[in-house]
């Protein structure tokens, strides 16, 4: 089954043809003379967007990328139609059985996309399920696909497939693990150009070593610029807490600009964004008329931490409210939960005399 983890540039015009249109072929250049039997296989990026550019380049792939098709939208049936890309891989030689696949699109509502991969004989081997989350944002959701027997994957999307952006593909290799036996597990798989593992919300509220963990919303919010669509919560408490830490994970984020918290009416500022490498193409740079520098955004989904000053909670009904920071564009929120810190007996608390 696939493997859900929650991508030099190609570009070419769909046509009104039924047959695949060839994106690139096998006479695409190649990134380098070494062949398959390389002792490491590079990476892979693929642009799929429908548009062409004056400044674009040809681009390369590794020897692995045999082709690309796009398969324009054809009916299934429902009233409703869905185009097709067509990448056609070649395992390289060495341990390499799995294949990590990165796919940026639009995560719009009734266009989401999913993947499926075939073997030579065009037999459905697996397929992803759905991806995004259906917030009309644009983002990226990974999958890990073992590869044997498999050498195509299918990129299906309804509609005219002009919500898909762009591909990063990579070999995964496997080691061991070591996992402690009482902690939280969590599932950990090296993105490209992040460490950090995806936030899971517990379905209840959890106690260790005094410190109690309470999820306020598991499921995506969608949260605009202003006040016309924040996310707000409400939490009662029994007593007030050491020390407080509000914790989620936030989609399309504008990185020098993210959300502001509110608490019981009192502004505490913005909160921390855990930040891939600069490298990583998730994110996207946009630059407004009559303005030099450039802004970023990251489409995917990124880490986000605030710490929340005790004394601003209170024992009783609390009020917390997530908005997007000034100058941001459109963003969600999901797996919100918040830490309280009491004392436990076990810990260290220093008396320091004053001055």
């Amino acid at each position: 089954m696939f493997l859900r983890v929650a991508v030099l540039a190609l570009l070419f015009s769909a046509t009104s043809r039924v047959y695949a249109q060839e994106a690139f072929s096998d006479a695409l250049p190649t990134s380098s003379d070494m062949d398959l039997e390389q002792a490491t296989p590079g990476s892979a990026w693929l642009d799929l967007r429908q548009s062409t550019s004056r400044k674009s380049k040809t681009q390369n792939a590794p020897a692995w990328v045999e082709a690309v098709t796009l398969s324009p939208a054809q009916s299934t049936g429902d009233m409703s139609s869905k185009s097709v890309f067509r990448i056609r891989v070649a395992q390289p030689g060495g341990d390499y059985h799995v294949l990590f696949f990165r796919l940026f699109f639009d995560d719009k509502v009734n266009q989401q996309p999913e993947l499926v991969a075939w073997d030579e004989s065009g037999t459905h081997v697996l397929h992803s399920g759905t991806l995004g989350v259906g917030m009309n944002l644009p983002s990226s959701d990974s999958v890990l696909i073992p590869m044997t027997g498999a050498s195509a994957i299918d990129i299906e999307v309804p509609g005219d497939g002009k919500t898909i952006r762009a591909a990063y593909l990579d070999w995964m290799t496997s080691s061991e693990v070591a996992h402690p036996v009482n902690a939280e597990h969590r599932d950990v798989i090296p993105e490209p150009f992040s460490s950090v593992p995806a936030l899971h919300a517990p379905p209840e509220d959890m106690e260790n070593f005094g410190t109690v963990t309470a999820t306020l919303a598991a499921d995506p919010i969608r949260i605009d610029e202003g006040a016309q669509r924040n996310a707000v919560f409400q939490f009662p408490i029994e007593a007030q807490p050491l020390t407080a830490l509000l914790t989620f994970e936030i989609g399309n984020p504008t990185i020098d600009a993210p959300p502001e918290i509110f608490v019981n009416g009192q502004d505490i500022g913005p909160v921390s964004l855990t930040l891939p490498d600069l490298a990583d193409p998730a994110y996207r740079g946009e630059v407004e008329s009559l303005t030099p520098q450039m802004h970023f955004h990251y489409t995917g989904w990124l880490r986000a931490q605030k710490i929340v000053p005790p004394t601003i909670l209170k024992v009783g009904q609390n009020d917390l409210a997530v908005a997007n920071g000034v100058g941001s564009q459109s963003s969600a929120i999901r797996a919100t939960q918040i830490q309280l810190k009491y004392i436990w007996d076990k810990s260290d608390y220093l008396l320091r005399a004053g001055h």
